[in-house]
């Protein structure tokens, strides 16, 4: 199913139902437009503390927004008949901390002891900025959302610890301040950027090579801007090697029935 689909539709349920169908496996970038969109973390309950206590130390990066029970797949905070074994376009499945495959549902390895965390995801505050005039680079393109792993160390908790991923959209450098402005008033979905310009000094050789999404255009008049971004606990979870992990595809969320201005400080 084409992403101008769903980006003339209202409804993040619709979205969810197609990927639940499999109809849509992509990314979710710039669809459900006005929808909260989420990272996704499900692991074993013995490793859930120390990962909580990871977020919490990592707000930036790892904005906390809904903790399930152990062995609950819904999320009824966010969301009308959410199934947290169905609802993403890709599912990655980590075992001691090594990626072993990648799957369109993972109902036939749900546990009982599985919890599930969903973190606020920078896509949430890509329809502001279209809305003021920014589209995000990735949006025109039609394309995932170029990320890359940085020299940024997280804050440790027991067994999870690694670098900060970024997410990275060109702009000019009065936008860049505009886009400051539109995107701290949503820190439950990464806020402010935490790196503008020289890609180098955070440790990226290269904007044409993201580790992972696509490579974006950037003009000649336009700097790089960096934002925190919901694939670092990946890093973190193959550090701290739990026997089984899942998490989301980068740039494949769980669109939830949340609208943007409920994370936003108006």
């Amino acid at each position: 199913m084409s992403q101008s689909t769903f980006t003339t539709q209202s409804s993040a349920y619709a979205l969810r139902q197609s990927i639940r169908r499999n109809a849509h496996i992509g990314s979710t970038s710039g669809l459900a437009e006005g929808f909260v969109q989420g990272n996704v973390v499900i692991l074993p309950v013995e490793f859930a503390n120390e990962f909580l206590t990871y977020c919490q130390l990592n707000p930036v990066s790892c904005p906390l927004i809904a903790v399930s029970e152990a062995g609950q797949h819904t999320m009824p905070t966010l969301g009308h008949d959410i199934d947290m074994r169905f609802d993403l376009p890709e599912y990655l499945m980590y075992e001691n901390g090594s990626l072993i495959g990648s799957y369109q549902d993972i109902e036939s390895f749900w546990r009982l002891d599985l919890v599930t965390f969903v973190l606020g995801c920078s896509f949430s505050f890509e329809h502001a900025l279209t809305a003021e005039g920014l589209m995000p680079r990735n949006i025109e393109q039609g394309c995932n959302v170029s990320m890359f792993t940085t020299t940024l160390p997280t804050t440790t908790s027991g067994r999870f610890h690694g670098y900060t991923v970024v997410t990275m959209r060109p702009y000019t450098k009065a936008n860049a301040k505009r886009a400051i402005q539109i995107t701290k008033r949503f820190p439950k979905a990464h806020g402010a950027p935490i790196h503008i310009g020289d890609p180098s000094i955070i440790g990226i050789a290269d904007l044409s090579q993201p580790d992972f999404g696509d490579p974006v255009l950037l003009k000649e008049d336009e700097v790089p801007v960096f934002w925190a971004c919901g694939v670092t606990p990946q890093l973190a979870i193959k550090n701290a090697k739990p026997p089984i992990c899942f998490t989301h595809a980068p740039g494949k969320m769980l669109v939830t029935d949340l609208l943007d201005s409920d994370l936003a400080n108006l």
